[in-house]
């Protein structure tokens, strides 16, 4: 069985990412980022470095827009 402190739920990933519920399982489902399901419960569960790395793709996108010349 994984370590289930290295993930969080739905709401505490939202939460995270600053983003609402309903996007965070919109992404699940189009493979945005990678979901996982609680062994006992099959709640929906994110791994922290998951959301770290989506977080760190989006800053990185938006300092190269931010960098770009108009």
């Amino acid at each position: 069985m994984p370590k289930l402190d290295e993930y969080v739920r739905i709401a505490e990933a939202a939460e995270y990412l600053g983003v609402h519920c309903n996007t965070l399982r919109n992404w699940g489902r189009t493979g945005k980022i990678p979901e996982y399901r609680h062994p006992v419960n099959n709640y929906r569960l994110f791994k922290v470095s998951d959301l770290d790395k989506l977080l760190k793709k989006t800053e990185q996108s938006v300092a190269r827009r931010i960098r770009k010349p108009r």
